[in-house]
């Protein structure tokens, strides 16, 4: 993979209460291009923000990519890099015989845009100075404090 065909994402979510108003942001850097996105919602979870942050970025991409992402998610990272994502879809969307997988929706997308970018994962601790993370930290904070009173 070359670095001048890499795109490197970079993404966060953020709740205030979990539930409650919530916000995404990421950051796609391609050669010397920079590119920042956010958005959020009035009642969501964090790990759905977290989720909505990867689908986003990925979904902005106007071909098939080579692809960095990193996050602080560790649900996002085991859960693809471990195959419980792909295992929960076999499984009706089942973790087990009694539990359901949460945030079946947005697994589905993105697992469906696995199949078109390839994508390395890469875990960074969040609120540890890394300067892009808390970029998309600051991004989902804003976002999500547009919903609150």
């Amino acid at each position: 993979m070359s670095e001048q065909n890499t795109v490197y994402i970079y993404t966060d979510g953020a709740c205030s209460g979990n539930p409650g108003p919530g916000g995404w942001g990421a950051i796609l850097k391609a050669g010397v291009h920079t590119k920042e996105l956010s958005g959020g919602e009035a009642q969501t979870t964090n790990n759905r923000m977290e989720l909505t942050a990867v689908i986003n970025a990925l979904s902005a991409l106007k071909r098939p990519c080579h692809v960095v992402l990193t996050s602080d998610s560790k649900y996002i990272i085991d859960a693809i890099e471990k195959g419980w994502a792909k295992k929960w879809q076999q499984n009706h969307w089942m973790r087990n015989q009694k539990e359901k997988a949460l945030n079946p929706d947005l697994w589905e997308k993105l697992l469906s845009l696995l199949q078109i970018h390839q994508v390395k994962f890469v875990w960074v601790k969040g609120h540890a100075g890394h300067p892009e993370n808390e970029r998309c930290d600051q991004l989902a904070v804003m976002q999500s404090q547009k919903f609150q009173q």
